[in-house]
């Protein structure tokens, strides 16, 4: 049996579970995701701190890590292109006239900045949680409060596409669960719901985040 190892750079623990726990489970026999935590600071002892996005000269290096490892079939991310710092390739003035088209801008910048044609970038439009408004009423059950699942779907009602959901700190879908449900943790609460929804849904809901989800099923 052929097998494929994937590397993909996570922002956090919750990219880290979701793709051990759900994404793997959808990959073809012999291909391998590894989630490998984004370092944010590495010092002379061998320890890291990790979590977050640091600015570009820190995740380059990181990939150009990753891509040393050649028994590696591809590197991949999965970054919240909200928040993104200004710093990254095409971030500071990204073209296209949709979200979609803006990160797939900064993405192929960013792939053409690395020059590896193992790297296949990915950021999470605009983040993690916009894929969990892909079943409102999940999120709701999730956290056993059935009496705010009409404004949750007010709020997916709102946009074309969960992933669509806007990226002012104040209305991304992260501040809009915390708004709601204040013990709202994402470690915990987001691969939860995340299982709870299932992948398919999230790939019938989110266009970006399918055809990520496929590149990996053809690797």
């Amino acid at each position: 049996m052929n097998i494929r190892k994937v590397l993909i750079l996570v922002e956090g623990q919750t990219e880290e579970s979701f793709v051990k726990t759900l994404l793997s489970e959808f990959m073809p026999q012999g291909l391998y995701l590894l989630p490998v935590i984004l370092a944010t600071k590495r010092v002379n002892s061998g320890g890291k701190f990790k979590g977050g996005v640091p600015s570009y000269p820190k995740v380059r290096g990181e990939i150009t890590r990753l891509l040393g490892d050649r028994s590696a079939t591809a590197v991949t991310t999965m970054l919240d292109f909200y928040a993104l710092p200004a710093s990254f390739p095409g971030r500071a003035m990204p073209v296209g006239s949709t979200s979609e088209e803006k990160v797939r801008y900064v993405e192929s910048a960013w792939h053409t900045d690395i020059d590896d044609a193992r790297f296949r970038p990915y950021l999470s439009l605009h983040e993690f949680e916009a894929l969990l408004f892909s079943d409102t009423n999940a999120i709701a059950q999730g956290f056993a409060k059935p009496q705010v699942a009409t404004e949750l779907a007010s709020i997916r009602a709102s946009f074309p596409t969960p992933e669509e959901i806007n990226d002012d700190p104040k209305t991304a879908p992260s501040a809009r669960l915390t708004a709601l449900f204040p013990r709202y943790s994402k470690p915990f609460f987001g691969t939860m719901i995340a299982r709870r929804i299932g992948l398919e849904r999230m790939m019938t809901e989110c266009a970006h985040f399918s055809t990520w989800v496929r590149l990996l099923q053809s690797l």
